[in-house]
């Protein structure tokens, strides 16, 4: 097959670049083109002059940013929470998608898709609101335990267990959505495997560990990586919304942090050199993520040169 100059691909592929351009201009004014506001992390900015009239003061924002407490609690926080949603939420969905590919009744399965499913459009001020109704110092739960003589439980004000609150929030709204992909995955394994390694005497689970997994593995690592480079977007609003239940020694995160201390307080520039001080630890874990998806085989995000 002849090779394609830059020419040919562009005329050859001429349909499918119109179809993305809509979404390449989004991407480039709304992500993009914003970039170059990080130039206020190293600026005393005043929001009502024009941004060439704010005195440069180099990295003067990241000393004050490094030398706060408030700063690297929210760090903590933020890294602390990323951790547990890696270990305990990511593979829900996964386990979800095989046990919903596992039922035999296709009734059933969209009946229970649909369930699972719906939570995700549901917002995050109703997602609290019914686990307050639930679990809250009135809720059902701990009402029970009144009437039952015994003492009720502060699920949703105990500092200490705060983080697997916002995790068990977070699998409950989006782990039905985050099977999707997975269950396309599932369908795309081919049912000889199955059939081949039931024949000499398989096991679900043997079937489950040498058939499924190793079926969607790419898949796994590529949704992995790109988690990893949202890890530290750990839920802005759901945590805004639960903040004063337990302090910002328990709750602030780096979104928090950018919005009280930059927003609330005025200093744009503080609040500018900690979203980009994000930004750089997310790519970071990309890189390293694909890094490590390489070694193990995988293709990643991008492929190895």
């Amino acid at each position: 097959m002849p090779t394609l100059n830059g020419t040919q691909r562009l005329r050859r592929d001429r349909s499918m670049l119109l179809m993305v351009l809509p979404a390449g201009l989004l991407l480039l004014v709304f992500t993009y083109v914003p970039l170059v506001g990080n130039v206020i992390a190293f600026l005393d900015y005043q929001p009502y002059l024009p941004i060439e009239q704010s005195p440069w003061v180099g990295l003067g924002n990241f000393q004050l940013l490094f030398a706060d407490p408030a700063f690297w609690r929210a760090v903590s926080n933020t890294l602390q929470i990323t951790f547990l949603q890696v270990v305990f939420a990511f593979p829900v969905p996964i386990a979800l998608a095989i046990l919903l590919s596992s039922l035999i009744s296709s009734r059933v399965k969209k009946i229970v898709q649909t369930v699972v499913y719906l939570p995700h459009f549901l917002s995050w001020v109703l997602i609290v609101a019914l686990f307050q109704q639930v679990l809250g110092g009135s809720g059902v739960i701990n009402q029970f335990l009144t009437q039952q003589g015994l003492h009720a439980v502060g699920f949703m004000t105990t500092p200490e267990t705060f983080k697997l609150l916002i995790v068990a929030q977070g699998v409950w709204k989006d782990a039905g959505w985050g099977t999707i992909i997975f269950l396309a995955a599932l369908t795309a394994i081919d049912d000889a495997l199955y059939e081949s390694a039931a024949m000499d005497g398989a096991g679900w689970w043997q079937r489950l560990w040498h058939v499924t997994l190793p079926g969607i593995r790419p898949i796994i690592a590529i949704l992995l990586i790109l988690n990893l480079g949202q890890a530290l977007n750990v839920g802005f609003e759901q945590i805004l919304l639960q903040r004063s239940n337990v302090g910002p020694d328990a709750a602030e995160v780096l979104d928090t942090y950018v919005y009280f201390h930059g927003i609330g307080d005025g200093n744009f520039g503080l609040g500018a050199a900690a979203g980009l001080f994000k930004g750089v630890v997310g790519l970071i874990l990309i890189l390293a993520a694909n890094k490590v998806s390489h070694l193990l085989g995988e293709q990643g995000v991008y492929s190895r040169q």
